[in-house]
């Protein structure tokens, strides 16, 4: 598995991880009120699972499945900066919602998140060949 992959993988697990704590903790609030402030971790909880999670296995399997020439990937800065961009973008939004920070914090994070889709595909789009079926 290429280390980009590695990094990839590691941090969706990391998120699910945070994901699923969080969930738990509003899921045994809900049976035994343990403190009201709990609810505030309901859009970490999304944002975790959703962009953490979801698309941060996704680009991880994608970067490492995704047909290479001979034994290049290509160009790897879009699809490192597509991994920063992403977990800047995630804990941007994470910590604008828990502090009540402005809403541009909000605004600037999902656009980091869209900068990171638009970085993996400037990355991944030269890998992506259509298949060709040969004629006899």
């Amino acid at each position: 598995m290429p280390r980009l992959s590695a990094w990839f993988v590691r941090a969706a697990l990391s998120y699910l991880t945070l994901g699923f704590t969080f969930g738990a903790l509003m899921l045994a609030n809900k049976g035994i009120p343990l403190h009201p402030l709990l609810w505030r971790l309901l859009p970490a909880h999304i944002e975790f699972l959703l962009f953490g999670w979801t698309v941060q296995l996704a680009f991880g399997v994608a970067f490492w499945i995704l047909p290479r020439w001979q034994t290049q990937r290509g160009d790897l800065r879009p699809a490192w900066a597509a991994f920063i961009l992403l977990n800047g973008g995630i804990w941007l939004v994470v910590l604008g919602g828990w502090s009540n920070g402005p809403a541009w914090w909000l605004a600037a994070g999902r656009l980091l998140e869209v900068a990171a889709m638009a970085a993996f595909a400037v990355h991944a789009w030269p890998r992506v060949k259509p298949w060709v079926e040969e004629t006899k």
